[in-house]
């Protein structure tokens, strides 16, 4: 395939995200393609690389050109509670995974902020869905909720909880097992934490298996969540491309709902990603 074809390929896919977007009473949101470098320095464990491209204005402030969208699109909305329903297609620069070098990356995504609800989750993760199927039918959605993690970890220091949470998200049963017995966890928490980080499969099969690991008021809640989230999906088409996964784990200082990510075949590494971050705008 000609680098032209994969131009007009690419671009044939942004018009029908566009569409989409449209189509659910997006809006087109258009941002500046730097901002104040201080945005970025105050968040950094929500970025994907704390490395940002930085120069000075022309009183000396120190600017960056933005590694991502969302922390754009969040400082510059009014904190009224009023929902606002975006969508973008901009160009971020951030260090590339496989050649450790920064380059210009074409990002498209949405964004719901504000009071949101149940039906507003659904109707995101129903998006996540209809975008990937926008560029290819076979697909995978993977859901999560980090309310049912940050209630396991709940006693545990910050420290520790976020070597586990690596360690669920890289689904090391192994070196997981070894750390609870290393820093004296309890046999009941220690089991629940590698149960989870084994949940994978259909919503009905894992919801039943999940349950059971929800044994406090935060960790039930956020099940009450999750179950009405898949009670919608499973009335949809949807369903059959949709996994629930635990290794899909966000930072814990932003995210606090519902996260997921989304493969395309053929493809090793999500190609999509996003989930509830109240913490950010708190």
């Amino acid at each position: 395939m000609t680098e032209r074809e994969l131009l007009v390929g690419e671009e044939r896919a942004l018009v029908k995200l566009r569409s989409l977007y449209k189509s659910y009473g997006y809006l087109p949101y258009k941002m500046s393609k730097f901002e104040e470098y201080d945005l970025y320095a105050g968040n950094k464990d929500f970025l994907v690389s704390d490395r940002v491209i930085t120069f000075n204005d022309t009183d000396g402030k120190l600017l960056a050109l933005k590694p991502d969208v969302t922390l754009s699109i969040i400082k510059n909305s009014v904190a009224d509670g009023e929902k606002r329903k975006v969508y973008y297609n901009e160009n971020v620069y951030r260090v590339s995974k496989s050649t450790g070098q920064f380059k210009e990356i074409m990002q498209a995504g949405l964004e719901c902020i504000g009071e949101v609800d149940i039906t507003d989750v659904f109707e995101v993760v129903t998006l996540a869905a209809r975008s990937l199927e926008c560029i290819s039918p076979d697909y995978v959605l993977d859901l999560s909720h980090m309310g049912i993690l940050s209630a396991l970890l709940s006693e545990l220091p910050d420290s520790l909880s976020g070597r586990i949470s690596s360690l669920i998200a890289d689904k090391n049963a192994h070196e997981l097992t070894s750390l609870c017995a290393e820093q004296g966890i309890s046999p009941e928490l220690a089991e629940a934490l590698v149960a989870l980080a084994s949940l994978y499969g259909s919503i009905p099969s894992v919801l039943e298996r999940l349950l059971p690991l929800c044994k406090t008021e935060e960790a039930l809640a956020a099940y009450a969540e999750l179950s009405s989230l898949c009670e919608l999906i499973m009335n949809t088409g949807l369903s059959s491309h949709v996994r629930l996964d635990f290794s899909v784990v966000n930072n814990m200082s932003y995210y606090n709902g519902i996260v997921f990510r989304g493969f395309l075949s053929g493809i090793s590494e999500g190609v999509l990603a996003g989930g509830e971050y109240g913490r950010l705008l708190s």
